[in-house]
């Protein structure tokens, strides 16, 4: 009875045993090898609250895995990480192993989602568009510009060309006013920095005219290398009294009401912002401009060119004087 007994306890232990390496084999086969993507991309949007269990049915249910909910929840407990996941859009890529997996959403490497500001957008395109961003959480719908600014931190300023176009990166579910707040700051830090290196002989007596003209110069830029020499243009122009004459900011003006179609009575007909009627820069910047409108602005190109017309190709053609500025429209525009 005894050695049956004990021949019963080895064979309980190997068993045992055997059973133990089957499990562990098993287990790595699972944490270390590539979960079951098909070679597709899978994205798993994990709530705030979720639990453990609930984000391994998440998985489960997104095709990620067939594994059992104790062998993630043992990976968990092995990397340190089954209390400090985050919560988060998450990338599954093929080739990605659950370990790597885990060890991502405990970093909280969730998805990055862009916006882009395009150079020469007015504030009214920009929150058209950022209401079109699914992404973002929809917190503006209804507000006035000045509630909006009152929200940005800057009440009772006005909107117009303060916020900087770049492409900035938000995680899903951030609020579409963090991406104002941010383009706002990194407008002030550009408008700063472009004022302190402007040119001595600059006509502009603060960075306000500098967002305005620099507007300006966005919007009557057809191609790159034409800003330098239209903001000398119109640099010079401030110097000597010469109204700008510029129709981006007449169409400005008439907002809502223009109808695509510049006609001479809209030139004529006086404004705040008809640099026809009236001299210097208009009262608030027409659109929003980029770093190198600004960059223009703050050191315009050297020359003695008072006048240029579009070429009909994208770039322009500079005069000095008035004749040789009606004999390029003759040639440019008129035929």
């Amino acid at each position: 009875m005894r050695k049956l007994i004990r021949r019963l306890f080895l064979l309980g232990l190997v068993g045992l045993v055997v059973a133990g390496l089957w499990f562990y084999r098993d287990y790595k086969a699972f944490s270390d090898a590539p979960m079951p993507l098909d070679g597709h991309e899978v994205v798993v949007d994990v709530s705030m609250g979720t639990s453990f269990n609930q984000i391994v049915r998440q998985l489960t249910q997104a095709g990620a895995t067939n594994a059992p909910r104790e062998y993630w929840r043992l990976l968990a407990t092995e990397l340190g990480v089954i209390r400090t996941l985050r919560a988060g859009e998450y990338l599954l890529e093929p080739g990605m192993t659950p370990r790597q997996l885990l060890t991502r959403m405990a970093k909280g490497k969730v998805i990055l989602h862009q916006f882009t500001i395009v150079e020469g957008w007015t504030f009214r395109e920009l929150r058209l568009a950022l209401s079109k961003a699914e992404k973002l959480k929809q917190t503006l719908s209804g507000l006035s510009d000045q509630d909006i600014m009152a929200r940005v931190g800057k009440p009772g300023q006005h909107p117009e060309g303060r916020f900087l176009p770049e492409t900035y990166s938000f995680v899903r579910g951030q609020q579409d006013i963090d991406i104002l707040k941010r383009a706002f700051s990194a407008m002030e830090e550009t408008l700063l920095k472009e004022w302190g290196q402007r040119a001595q002989d600059s006509p502009l007596t603060s960075p306000e005219d500098l967002l305005i003209l620099a507007s300006i110069v966005e919007k009557e830029t057809g191609r790159a290398d034409d800003r330098g020499p239209i903001a000398g243009v119109f640099s010079r122009r401030l110097k000597i009294g010469m109204r700008l004459q510029t129709d981006p900011t007449v169409i400005y003006g008439l907002g809502s009401s223009f109808n695509g179609n510049l006609t001479r009575r809209h030139l004529e007909t006086d404004g705040p912002y008809n640099s026809y009627t009236r001299a210097g820069l208009p009262p608030t910047p027409i659109a929003l401009p980029g770093k190198e409108a600004i960059a223009a602005a703050a050191r315009p190109a050297p020359g003695d060119a008072l006048y240029f017309v579009a070429k009909g190709d994208g770039a322009s053609h500079f005069s000095a004087t008035l004749g040789e500025h009606n004999e390029a429209v003759r040639r440019y525009q008129l035929q």
